[in-house]
């Protein structure tokens, strides 16, 4: 992407990849769940107590990730039927994604509000 591109395409929305891409893991709990896979955490109660996300919002993520072949579900216990989650190839080379998104956060987002409470000022 380059700054200096201008706008084209006026009237309808922009063509885009980053676009294509939000609409596969641009929201919130998604991102948190690859975290959480990522880490180690293969469990729904697990992940769901990690993210904090509600439980029927948990369940639709998942789902949505498996259909767009970021993870994988994979059954370790038939009697009750339970499931865990893993990464799939598509979903591992979001690391790269998630570690610029935390130092971007830890620089902008999370440093910066601790930084204001730290010194009483407000936006730096």
């Amino acid at each position: 992407m380059k700054r200096e591109d201008g706008p084209t395409n006026l009237g309808a929305p922009r063509v885009c990849s980053i676009a294509d891409a939000l609409q596969v893991v641009g929201e919130r709990w998604s991102l948190l769940v690859v975290r959480e896979l990522g880490s180690g955490v293969r469990r729904f109660k697990d992940i769901q107590i990690n993210t904090g996300v509600p439980r029927e919002t948990l369940a639709v993520r998942l789902r949505k990730l498996e259909d767009e072949g970021i993870i994988e579900r994979r059954r370790y216990c038939e009697h009750p039927p339970r499931d865990e989650y893993w990464l799939t190839d598509a979903g591992l080379s979001l690391f790269p994604v998630l570690d610029a998104l935390r130092s971007w956060g830890e620089r902008h987002a999370t440093g910066a509000r601790g930084a204001d409470r730290a010194t009483g000022t407000v936006g730096g």
